[in-house]
This record gives structure tokens, sequence and C-alpha cells, in this order.
């Protein structure tokens, strides 16, 4: 599918479970393919939202952005869908880095059980569901990929089911 280098770059991935309202952040790196959940990035102003990720592609020095890909249970695309692929659009024209998807079916009913289970309240787990279901969808990444395969920077989002 790709032409890659060897190895993998330096530098972190950071995946995105893409909101209306918020947006869900994880941080993972290719050697140790662990992800884990950093932060929720609030409102609805696109100028906002892109200032916050870009302080965070900067932080964490990323060279991959991973975005969940939101599916009905039979693999079809759903309302969600196609303004998540706008939003791997813009964040691959904004920043240059190589955009990838993944699957996100059932990611935050999935963070939600976790956290329960973990002891959270209702009010604590809905703080920080948004980035559990980032850090579900980036570890599914990381775990559906080849250790060789990150996506690189002239990598635009297309869609796998063509």
């Amino acid at each position: 599918m790709r032409d890659e280098p060897a190895g993998n770059p330096a530098g972190a991935v950071l995946a995105f479970d893409f909101g209306e309202k918020r947006i869900g952040v994880a941080v993972g790196d290719w050697q140790l393919r662990q992800a884990h959940p950093l932060t929720t990035i609030h409102g609805e102003a696109n100028v906002a939202r892109f200032a916050a990720i870009a302080a965070l592609v900067q932080e964490w020095q990323a060279t991959t952005l991973v975005v969940g890909r939101p599916l009905t249970l039979d693999g079809a695309a759903h309302a969600m869908t196609a303004r998540c692929e706008r939003f791997a659009r813009q964040l691959h024209g904004r920043f240059g880095l190589g955009v990838d998807y993944a699957e996100e079916r059932l990611s935050s009913s999935e963070a939600q059980e976790r956290l329960r289970g973990a002891g959270h309240s209702s009010r604590s787990a809905r703080e920080h569901l948004d980035a559990v279901a980032a850090q579900l969808i980036l570890q599914s990444y990381f775990d559906s990929q080849p250790a060789t395969q990150p996506a690189r920077a002239d990598d635009r989002p297309t869609d796998p089911r063509q």
C-alpha cells in the first residue's frame, strides 16, 4: 500500500476520537506500540480546536496522526463518518503529517465500561471518556499495523474500503 522506509520514525502518534462537541486525544509511539489517553479538547470552534491540536503536535513531536472512523456494526458509513473523514483531511492539510484511519466501532461504549470497571463515578467517567476512546482507537491501530509501516507525511487519508 505504501512505499515505506525501513523502521519507524521517531516521534509520537496522536489519535483522535472526533466529535462535534469534544475531541478525545491519545498518544503513543511506534517503538512501544502502547496508547495512553491524553486529553479532551472541548468546544465547537474550529480555530480553538486546531490551535489546541497544533500545541499537542508540537509538544509531542508527532509524526503520525490517527483518526477514528465510525462505522455501523455491519461496516457501513453513517452520519459521522463523513465528518471524521473531513477532519482527517483538515489535519493532513494543516500539519503536513501522515494521517491514517482506525475503526472506532464501539470505542466509546468500551471506554465507558473500562472507566466504570476502574471505579470512576459517572461524572468522572464522562470527563475521561473521549480520551479513553481515543486510546482504544490508537491501540487498535497499533495492533493492526506492521511494525514498519507508519503513515508518512505524503499519506493523505484514503478510504480503505476502496
